[in-house]
């Protein structure tokens, strides 16, 4: 009998495995850049308690195991924040990134005062692209990440949010 993936929001007590996740996440996208000093490889596990803290930190769940993982926030501006996007390397492709993507969305808009959605990622990471844009994303402009990776930073409405929940 198999276990299906749940997603809801983390608690204190995930932040271990949040940590341990997003490091082996991101190796992929580090091995992609030749830089193993990206910000989700060199956070510090009291950073992230932070986040957890202040942020809506979602998590995906295979029992109780952290598969995957998700941050937003909602500045003074309406904008809401995206930030490291991440499953287990064992369950990428199954449609849990979407999943989480949404989820956030959801949390973000039920608060309201989101009014655009904005995220980043690598320039080459191209099935993070792909994702981002069949979710309604469009480029709004580039910029470089103080680790030096050259990023694409991606927009869309919040109000494009529902339609991408009805369609996906």
């Amino acid at each position: 009998m198999g276990m299906s993936v749940t997603i809801s929001a983390a608690a204190a007590e995930d932040a271990e495995q949040i940590f341990k996740l997003q490091y082996l996440a991101f190796q992929r996208e580090a091995e992609l850049y030749g830089n193993y000093l990206i910000q989700p490889l060199t956070q510090s596990l009291d950073s992230l308690k932070a986040e957890l803290a202040s942020d809506t930190v979602l998590v995906a769940r295979l029992g109780d195991e952290v598969v995957g993982t998700v941050r937003g926030s909602i500045g003074e501006d309406g904008t809401a924040s995206i930030a490291k996007l991440c499953v287990h390397p064992r369950l990428q492709g199954h449609g849990l990134g979407a999943r989480l993507l949404r989820g956030v969305e959801e949390a973000l808009a039920g608060h309201g005062a989101a009014t655009r959605f904005r995220l980043h990622t690598g320039v080459k990471s191209e099935s993070n692209l792909r994702l981002y844009r069949k979710a309604g994303y469009a480029q709004v402009g580039n910029r470089t990440a103080s680790d030096g990776v050259h990023l694409v930073i991606l927009e869309k409405e919040a109000a494009e949010a529902t339609d991408f929940a009805v369609s996906a």
